[in-house]
């Protein structure tokens, strides 16, 4: 069973419905440790509220990023991680760190990559009178937001959306979609070969990483 690590900086919600995954046996991996460096996140107490270890590494008492790179790498060698998540941590980790859990690390954005990699993805699209929005999961890279894609989910967008609106909808197809690509990683269906996803399964299986909104 693959050890999971889980980086937040908010919130939690999609903490939550990773956790419910496992849980409920629809991931193949165990939750070893859930870090924060906002001590103040919500989604430490969502990690214990679920039995899970929470580490704060807040990122405001180091003086370099390396050192604070060093000490996440510290927790994931302490917990012998195997597949790192990022679900919703704000900071960018050096490429150190980076390479080093390359083709193990994996992150949630909510654009449809290449748009709009970085922050306000959800007031971009409106600025810009978009139809369509969405998320995407990938490897992460050295590089912001630009490690090969994994997985894309979408949704249209209606004449009156707000921001809040986009992010609500967003989140639907998050906790969907995102359990269910740790868990095909988790099973090595899903794999980071010469810089290349590969899917490991049968055609049929693969529709579900176009998603759309029900």
């Amino acid at each position: 069973m693959k050890k999971i690590a889980i980086l937040i900086s908010g919130s939690g919600s999609n903490l939550e419905a990773i956790a419910k995954a496992c849980f409920e046996q629809r991931i193949d991996g165990q939750i070893k440790c859930v870090i924060s460096n906002v001590p103040s996140a919500f989604g430490i107490q969502r990690a214990k509220s679920f039995g899970l270890n929470a580490v704060i590494v807040d990122h405001s008492l180091f003086k370099t990023r390396d050192e604070f790179d060093n000490e996440i790498d510290h927790v994931l060698s302490k917990y012998k991680i195997d597949i790192v998540v990022l679900a919703g941590f704000m900071r960018i980790l050096g490429k150190k760190i980076t390479k080093k859990y390359y083709g193990k690390m994996i992150n949630l954005h909510p654009s449809l990559l290449p748009l709009y990699p970085g922050l306000d993805t959800h007031a971009k699209v409106l600025q810009n009178r978009d139809k369509n929005h969405g998320i995407s999961i990938h490897y992460v890279s050295s590089e912001l937001d630009a490690g090969p894609i994994i997985a894309q989910g979408c949704i249209s967008v209606n004449k009156n959306d707000t921001k809040n609106d986009l992010e609500k909808r967003i989140h639907s197809i998050e906790h969907k979609l995102f359990p269910k690509i740790i868990n095909d990683i988790c099973n090595e269906k899903i794999y980071l070969e010469d810089n290349v996803v590969k899917f490991s399964m049968d055609k049929s299986m693969q529709k579900i990483y176009e998603y759309y909104e029900e």
